[in-house]
């Protein structure tokens, strides 16, 4: 088994042959159907009706863009109309090149049975290579529905890639890293787009009032912002309904407002549709206009989200929404503020206001703040998800995550999260007060997680869709011409607001990493001071105590083998509890695993040593809650199990139990062993080989009878046994892995959610067994 491979050498011969055949496998009772998640296909009604909810809640943050492009691409004014033109053309292509034909008709295609954003391809690439730098899985995990994966033939150019990406630990934590900066990224996307969506829809007051000073704006924008942040534990299904009528009112009216600008104003702005423009554009400008595609990225802004939220939906809903709706209104709306720019460039500042038809300004102010709204909680949801995802993979501390609603298994609400969200969202607005350096922050942002996307994609297309390198490279190519391009601009803005994305992302990645560093050394530290099976059953049925009545649930990471605190307990009590059940919560590189799935369970030893072991197996999307009755759930499996077991023993016959006799190498270390340990051991390795013909002496002989005894040692009391291993540094260690081990690492173990509190478990019935590991 992979999980064990730095144990085995240690453990090889008749040793190793003994604890693989009592801590045997544990593998499905049935086969069922792979694909069965796969998108299906949809009736042209539905599939329309689908299009339709995803705009409220895919489309909102890419929607409202028109708010602040042209401000940020000019934010000292237009010297020549003609430099519109060539602004319009980079647009007109940045929408086409980036969110219609990479994203919306490439990347996404690339989804984790449904599932969207960077944690989703990363899950994807650890079903395809070995690049878990958690590596708890376990071959039967592959046999889940939901673990869908292709197989790769060992002379392909996929299965090279795949031997050069696990052939070093360093390049699986250079991936890790990878994906924890387009993460961070995402997470400084969820705090500045409702700081630049808001500001930019308030400022529509100042039109009617030209005298109003900005700190009022200012104001707006934060009462807008607190109640957005403090309504979020309601959750957006209680007004989601509302969503996809306001965002599609809203593409209509700005594609609308759009036509009617072209019409009154200058309809020769539809020349930008020729690329030439865009050569004129930089040959003018130089420098400048180099620069200038800070702003023009924030065109495409929204196009990470539209990826991130795409758990909701089918691809073709999406894509249909996008090219029947999004995307004309989209360039309608910028043609449309282009021509009135033609005649009216000094008001460039507020150009979309200022275009609005005087008899529809009100109603489109408000059309418009609700769309930022809107906006606004599709990234504070995607950030939640991406939490929760980051959280389930042990790249994040364990936070409160709270499920707002029945019906949709992806609504969640982080309370602290969100309190964190809010405060950041307020001093940047407060602290910036203009778009334009929002803006700036916003696109540094948004440009560093395409590239991730990017280069992720591009193990995605060798790794799981297995495409001929030359496709690879012409996406390779194209993606890179045009997002190094936005990011070469980008930073010339770092002095200008956008160092404020690269701190924040900063400090969440030093928390994500050195968080993850922790959880990995606490995990090795488990595996490699396990107890052998081997010293277990030389203590005898009794394990060498007396077995006091009652069921001791002892919870460990490991999904085989016995834990260090079992021996830390046994060694420091006189007695353990008369069914011992190992408890292994683990996490996937799936969305979700089926209920009916979920839990695998054996029996370890022989039967009258009643040890069991329970594999709880959730996927990133999944969520541990409090009237899930976990408890419950495992003695329900674990009764399962006993009587299935009794079916199979009737029905089976002894050559499973024979296989040691007829391997004589087996056969030789079995004897060894028989010859260097004591009678006690000797009697307990024959009674597994005899298992399937009788029962041990004071072993339980019928299932009925071991049912009851569960059943009674239940009613006797449950204690929840858990670890709480204390990470340290070693003495000698440098100066950062003390600051990082000892203090950081130890503050966010600190204020984290104890498992204890996770799993519902009551304080009266909980032990703490306290370990010392020192990295």
């Amino acid at each position: 088994m992979e999980v064990d491979l730095s144990e085995e050498i240690e453990t090889k011969g008749g040793m190793w042959a003994l604890e693989q055949k009592i801590d045997q496998p544990m593998d499905e009772e049935a086969g069922r159907l792979k694909n069965m998640y796969k998108e299906k296909k949809f009736s042209v009604i539905l599939l329309l009706r689908l299009a339709f909810q995803s705009l409220g809640v895919v489309y909102g943050d890419l929607g409202t863009s028109p708010l602040y492009v042209f401000y940020n691409t000019f934010p000292k004014g237009i010297d020549d109309t003609e430099d519109v033109i060539g602004a319009l053309s980079l647009i007109i292509y940045s929408l086409t090149l980036v969110p219609l034909i990479k994203y919306v008709f490439i990347v996404c295609r690339a989804n984790d049975n449904g599932q969207g954003g960077t944690f989703a391809l990363y899950s994807l690439l650890c079903r395809h290579a070995k690049v878990n730098t958690i590596p708890n899985q376990h071959r039967t995990d592959e046999d889940l529905t939901t673990y869908s994966r292709s197989t790769i033939h060992k002379q392909s150019f996929a299965a090279k890639t795949k031997r050069w990406l696990e052939a070093h630990a360093f390049k699986k934590n250079a991936l890790l890293l990878v994906v924890l900066v387009g993460t961070c990224m995402v997470i400084g996307d969820g705090i500045l787009t409702p700081a630049i969506s808001v500001l930019s829809a308030s400022g529509g007051i100042k039109i009617d009032h030209p005298r109003m000073s900005n700190d009022v704006v200012i104001l707006v924008s934060v009462i807008i912002l607190l109640g957005l942040f403090s309504l979020q534990h309601y959750g957006p299904d209680k007004v989601g309904w509302l969503f996809a009528p306001i965002v599609l009112l809203w593409f209509l009216l700005i594609g609308g407002i759009g036509i009617f600008n072209i019409c009154k104003h200058d309809g020769g702005v539809l020349r930008a549709f020729s690329p030439v423009y865009i050569f004129r554009y930089f040959r003018r400008r130089g420098k400048s206009g180099w620069t200038s595609l800070g702003g023009i990225m924030l065109s495409i802004t929204g196009t990470e989200a539209l990826f991130a939220d795409l758990a909701h939906f089918p691809v073709s809903a999406i894509q249909l929404a996008f090219t029947v709706v999004v995307f004309p209104c989209l360039l309608l709306a910028y043609c449309g503020q282009a021509a009135y720019l033609m005649k009216n460039k000094e008001h460039v500042s507020d150009a979309f206001y200022r275009s609005i038809p005087d008899a529809i300004y009100w109603p489109m102010f408000v059309v418009a703040t609700l769309a930022a709204i809107v906006a606004s909680q599709a990234t504070i949801s995607a950030t939640f998800s991406i939490i929760k995802q980051a959280n389930a993979l042990g790249c994040f501390p364990r936070v409160k995550v709270v499920h707002t609603s029945k019906k949709f298994l992806g609504q969640i609400y982080v309370p602290d999260i969100n309190w964190i969200l809010m405060v950041l969202c307020i001093v940047v607005t407060v602290g910036f007060k203009n778009q334009s350096q929002i803006g700036n922050a916003y696109g540094t942002a948004v440009v560093v997680v395409m590239l991730v996307t990017t280069f992720l994609m591009i193990l995605i297309m060798l790794l799981v869709w297995r495409c001929h390198w030359i496709l690879v490279l012409i996406f390779t190519a194209l993606s890179l011409m045009v997002e190094c391009t936005y990011f070469s601009a980008v930073l010339f803005k770092v002095n200008q607001g956008g160092w404020v994305p690269l701190v924040i992302a900063g400090v969440f990645l030093l928390v994500m990493y050195i968080w993850h560093y922790g959880t990995v050394k606490r995990y090795e530290f488990e595996m490699h001071s396990k107890i052998s099976m081997a010293w277990i059953l030389g203590l005898g049925p009794s394990l060498g105590l007396v077995r006091v009545p009652g069921v001791g649930l002892v919870y460990t990471e490991l999904a085989s083998g016995v834990p260090h605190i079992f021996s830390h307990l046994i060694t420091n009590l006189p007695a353990v509890h008369s069914v011992v059940v190992f408890v292994c919560v683990k996490y996937l590189p799936v969305y979700m695993v089926p209920e009916d799935e979920r839990f695998l369970v054996k029996r370890i030893g022989p039967k009258n040593f009643h040890m069991f072991r329970i594999v709880a197996r959730y996927g990133y999307k999944d969520l541990l809650k409090k009237d899930d009755k976990f408890e419950k759930k495992l003695f329900d499996n674990l009764f399962l199990f006993i009587r299935l077991e009794s079916m199979m023993e009737g029905c089976s016959d002894s050559d499973e139990y024979s296989v040691y006799g007829s391997n004589q190498q087996t056969s030789r270390s079995m004897n060894d062993l028989r010859s260097s340990e004591n009678d006690t051991f000797s009697s307990e390795v024959e009674l597994i080989v005899a298992e399937n013909g009788g029962s041990g002496k004071g072993s339980v002989s019928t299932e009925v009878d071991e049912a009851e005894f569960l059943m009674s040692c239940r009613a006797a009391g449950v204690v929840h046994i858990m670890g709480n291993t204390v990470v340290t540094a070693r003495r000698g260690s440098r100066f950062y892995k003390k600051i990082s081990i000892d203090y950081i690492y130890a503050f966010l173990r600190k204020i984290c959610r104890e498992h204890s509190v996770i799993f519902n478990v009551p304080h009266e019935t909980l032990l703490n067994v306290g370990q010392v590991f020192y990295v």
